[in-house]
């Protein structure tokens, strides 16, 4: 099982969602204002009249092959959108109780 934590634009989250179940993936926690700015480069999303936009954040828990499949369809929703910026983190975790 992958823990995955996503954090993006606010404009893709709803496609997230959507490629979420498109994948079979059906439970997370979401997080639908957060801030931040990127490690490298993208403009930062804060939410202050200097820098307006904000971030969506989400972490969900998911079976192989799901995970995989949904890992693969951020990196091409990141490939469509280059200027929105999205990022996703995932680790190996234990069982639930």
């Amino acid at each position: 099982m992958k823990a995955i934590f996503l954090s993006c634009n606010q404009a893709l989250y709803e496609e997230v969602l959507q490629k979420m179940k498109e994948c079979g993936m059906r439970g997370y926690t979401g997080w639908e204002e957060v801030t931040g700015c990127g490690m490298t480069d993208g403009e930062p999303h804060l939410g202050d009249h200097a820098w307006p936009t904000l971030n969506s954040s989400l972490i969900a828990m998911a079976e192989e092959p799901a995970a995989s499949r949904f890992l693969d369809a951020v990196r091409q929703l990141d490939a469509d959108n280059p200027l929105l910026g999205i990022r996703a983190f995932w680790w190996e975790i234990g069982g639930t109780i």
